[in-house]
């Protein structure tokens, strides 16, 4: 329960758990590769499923690493953290100071994302990265809020010539949204 950001923490026994368990989520679907993000915890989850799946691990982008939140990344609630707050109002930076705007977050998503349409067209691409950044992400594409990604949860969007949809969010199928 403490804010990680970019901060570079390895998986452990319960996110290595989760990541063999995303394997079933994911195995009804036909998938091209994995790319990941690549902070330790992202790209050994990536490898685990791309090993259950048979897949490749292709690309470990940088910009799908999650938020940085500065001096905030480490701590948990408590008075430390609460000090790092910033006063009055919306600040764009999810309210810590020398945090990463969430603006800047959602840009860097939707890059990688559309980056990965371009160069792909038509593949179907597992993209393990980052509960922040891919909740900001599709905020972004799909200009509707979006609760918390939680861990190892299957979420499905498409990108087509008609925008964007979400199929699955969390591992619940829905009607597409665009």
């Amino acid at each position: 329960m403490r804010i990680q950001g970019r901060s570079d923490i390895p998986l452990n026994d319960t996110g290595r758990g989760q990541a063999v368990a995303a394997v079933g989520a994911l195995s009804p679907y036909d998938w091209d590769f994995l790319v990941s993000s690549p902070l330790s915890r992202a790209a050994e989850t990536a490898d685990l499923i791309a090993e259950g799946l048979g897949l490749t691990v292709t690309q470990r982008i940088p910009s799908l690493g999650e938020r940085d939140y500065g001096l905030a990344e480490g701590l948990g609630a408590g008075a430390e953290l609460e000090a790092l707050r910033e006063p009055g109002g919306p600040t764009g930076n999810g309210g810590f100071r020398g945090a990463e705007t969430e603006g800047d977050v959602a840009d860097r998503g939707v890059g990688a994302l559309r980056m990965l349409a371009l160069d792909y067209p038509g593949a179907r691409i597992i993209v393990v990265s980052h509960g922040t950044l891919i909740r900001l992400s599709l905020m972004r594409v799909l200009d509707r809020p979006i609760p918390t990604i939680a861990n190892a949860a299957l979420t499905v969007a498409q990108s087509g010539p008609a925008g964007w949809t979400l199929d699955v969010l969390n591992g619940e199928v829905l009607e597409p949204v665009r």
